[in-house]
C-alpha cells in the first residue's frame, strides 16, 4: 500500500508562499490589463514586471505595523518596483485580490479532491467486481435480514462516490471565480473589462454579483459538499467497523506487520483508521456549519467571515484529502473473510428466508395476515429453540397443508435472492 495522503500538494496550495505568489500574479495581470487599455505605458509595464518581487518575511514585518496583510503586501511590492509602483493596486480594493486568490486556491484544492475520488472509484470498482458473487448476510437495524453479496455492498459505495464526484465538480465550478469590481462591487475606479481580462487569464469565471466580496453562499456550498463526501466516507468506515467486530469478522481494515493494537492486549486488531475517518467527518460537518454562518455579512461587507475562513477552508480541503487517501489505503488492503460470511449466513438457522416462505403461502391462497402469523411463529420457534427453520416448517401441519416438501426446500435457495445482482451491477456501470 502507498500512503498517498502524505503528498504535499494540498498543503502547498494553502501555504503563504502560494497565497502571496497568486496575489502578485493578480496584481501584475491587472497592470497588464490597464496597459492594454492605455492607462499604463508599455515601458512602465515592462519595468514593473522585471522588478516585481516580494519577500514574505518583509511582508510580515510590515504587517506588524499596518495590521493589514494586503497593505503590507502592496507596500513590499512597491518598494521593489520603484517609481512605477504608482500603478500597483490601481483601482482595486483588498478583497479584489484576496477573493480572487481564494478562488484560485479553492479551484486547485478541488482538483486534488476530484483526483482522489477518481482513484478511489477505480479501486472500489475493482473490489466490487472481485466480490460480486461472494454471498453475505444483509442487515437492517443491525439484525440479519436477507442474503446479498459483499461485492454489492462495495458497488453501492462506488455509486455513492460517483455522486460525490459530481458534487465536487459542481462545487469547483461554483467557486472557481474571481472579482475585481472595487470597494462595493460597482467598478467605481476600475473597468469591468479589467476584471474580465484578469479572470480569463487566470482561468476563472467572473463573480458578477459581488459586493466588496464574493458572496459566501459559494463557499458554503463547497463546505457542505465536502462534509457530504466526509459523511459518505464515515458511512463506509462505520460499515467496516461493524464487520470487523469479533462476533462478525467478515472484513477488517489492513493491519501492518509491525502494528500494535493495544498497549495492554497483544491480541487486538482495532479498526483505528476507520474510527479516525468517522471522527474527522464530524470536523467537516462543523466547518460546514461555520460556512453557513459566514453567509450573513453586514451590508456590502464585513470582516466576520475572514478569520473563520482562514481556518475552515484550508482545514476542510486538507482533512478531506487525508480522509480520502486513508480510505483508498483501506479498500486496497481490505481483509475479506468469505468463509465467515457463509458461517454468518447460517447463524439464524435459515430464518432469513422467511419472506419467501410467506410469499409461497400467499400464492397458495392464504391471506397475508394468516400466512405471516404462521411463518413468524415458526421462525421464532427456530430462533428460541435453536432448530433449523426448514425442519420446523416441514413439520408444521399448517404449512404442510399448503406447501409440499419441495415447495419449502425451494424457498431456501440463495440463488433466488442473488439473481438480479448482475442487473444491479450493469445499472451501476460495473459490468464485468
Amino acid at each position: 500500500m502507498i500512503e498517498r495522503y502524505s503528498l504535499p500538494k494540498m498543503n502547498k496550495i494553502w501555504s503563504e508562499e502560494s497565497k502571496f505568489n497568486k496575489m502578485l500574479q493578480i496584481e501584475l495581470l491587472v497592470c497588464e490589463a490597464w496597459s492594454k487599455f492605455g492607462k499604463i505605458p508599455k515601458k512602465d509595464l515592462l519595468s514593473i514586471k522585471s522588478r516585481a518581487k516580494i519577500n514574505i518575511e518583509k511582508i510580515k514585518e510590515i504587517e506588524e505595523k499596518t495590521k493589514h496583510d494586503v497593505v503590507a503586501f502592496v507596500n513590499n511590492l512597491s518598494e521593489n518596483v520603484g517609481k512605477e509602483a504608482r500603478y500597483i493596486h490601481m483601482g482595486l480594493t483588498s478583497n479584489d485580490v484576496l477573493d480572487t486568490t481564494l478562488g484560485l486556491q479553492m479551484s486547485e484544492a478541488f482538483d486534488i479532491l476530484i483526483e482522489d475520488i477518481e482513484v478511489l472509484l477505480n479501486i472500489l470498482a475493482k473490489t466490487a467486481k472481485k466480490y460480486k458473487n461472494t454471498p453475505c448476510i444483509g442487515r437492517t437495524h443491525g439484525v440479519h435480514a436477507e442474503p446479498t453479496t459483499f461485492g454489492l455492498k462495495i458497488a453501492l459505495w462506488y455509486d455513492e462516490m460517483k455522486r460525490n464526484l459530481d458534487r465536487l465538480k459542481d462545487a469547483k465550478n461554483g467557486i472557481a471565480v474571481g472579482k475585481l469590481s472595487g470597494t462595493i462591487g460597482t467598478y467605481t475606479n476600475i473597468e469591468p473589462q479589467i476584471e474580465e481580462y484578469v479572470c480569463t487569464k487566470l482561468g476563472l469565471k467572473v463573480s458578477y454579483g459581488s459586493t466588496q466580496v464574493i458572496p459566501r453562499d459559494r463557499h458554503a456550498v463547497c463546505l457542505a459538499k465536502i462534509a457530504i463526501v466526509g459523511g459518505s466516507l464515515e458511512r463506509f468506515a462505520t460499515e467496516i467497523r461493524h464487520l470487523q467486530k469479533t462476533e462478525v469478522l467478515e472484513a477488517e481494515e489492513p493491519f501492518g506487520k509491525d502494528q500494535k493494537g493495544s498497549s495492554a492486549m497483544p491480541h487486538k486488531r482495532n479498526p483505528i483508521v476507520c474510527e479516525r475517518i468517522c471522527g474527522l467527518s464530524r470536523l467537516l460537518r462543523s466547518n460546514a456549519m461555520a460556512g453557513l454562518e459566514n453567509m450573513s455579512l453586514w451590508h456590502e461587507r464585513d470582516i466576520s467571515h475572514s478569520s473563520v475562513e482562514r481556518v475552515i477552508l484550508p482545514d476542510s480541503t486538507i482533512v478531506l484529502d487525508y480522509m480520502l487517501n486513508l480510505f483508498i489505503n483501506i479498500v486496497e488492503g481490505l481483509n475479506v473473510y468469505p468463509k465467515n460470511m457463509l458461517a454468518n449466513l447460517g447463524k439464524t438457522n435459515g430464518v432469513i428466508y422467511s419472506q419467501r416462505v410467506l410469499l409461497e403461502l400467499m400464492k397458495k391462497g392464504l391471506e397475508r395476515p394468516i400466512a405471516y402469523d404462521i411463518v413468524q411463529k415458526d421462525a421464532f420457534v427456530a430462533i428460541s429453540m435453536n432448530r433449523d427453520f426448514k425442519d420446523v416448517l416441514l413439520n408444521d401441519p399448517r404449512v404442510k397443508r399448503h406447501l409440499s416438501a419441495g415447495d419449502v426446500v425451494g424457498c431456501f435457495d440463495i440463488k433466488h435472492y442473488l439473481r438480479h445482482i448482475p442487473t444491479i451491477f450493469k445499472n451501476l456501470g460495473l459490468e464485468s
